[in-house]
């Protein structure tokens, strides 16, 4: 199944994860539910791309934790910034409780582990309200 936007390309995911393994395993999930992706190991990385061209990204998906000078929330809400629809789905094994003071509206928090159906179905559901929220303005 590939997810195909509305100009004929595959949709880009933007991955925001330190861990090597769970990175990969992250760009996995995503291509298998259709989508292409940027996978990078900070939220100052992910910044960066975002800040070239936030527009290319259909959504965010970033752990909470990392490494650098910004962490997944800073990362979220600069997303916002650029992109104010933007989907965005935190990953976490600990900071779950700081979702509802640290975490931008209409987020979705998978606590880790998680299985994959969750991820997927978070993203697509996601989308598919963002989408929604784009044709009232």
């Amino acid at each position: 199944m590939k997810i195909i936007s509305g100009d004929g390309s595959k949709l880009l995911v933007l991955i925001a994860e330190d861990e090597p393994l769970i990175q990969a395993n992250l760009e996995d999930v995503v291509t298998e539910a259709g989508f292409e992706h940027l996978a990078v190991s900070s939220a100052d990385e992910a910044i960066r791309a975002l800040e070239e061209d936030a527009d290319r990204f259909c959504a965010l998906l970033t752990d909470v934790r990392m490494p650098g000078e910004a962490d997944g929330w800073d990362l979220a809400r600069r997303a916002r910034e650029l992109q104010p629809l933007m989907p965005v789905i935190y990953m976490t094994g600990d900071s779950a409780k700081e979702w509802a003071a640290q975490g931008v509206a209409n987020s979705v928090l998978l606590q880790k582990p998680f299985v994959h159906a969750q991820l997927v179905t978070a993203l697509t559901t996601l989308l598919n309200d963002a989408a929604t929220s784009s044709i009232g303005q």
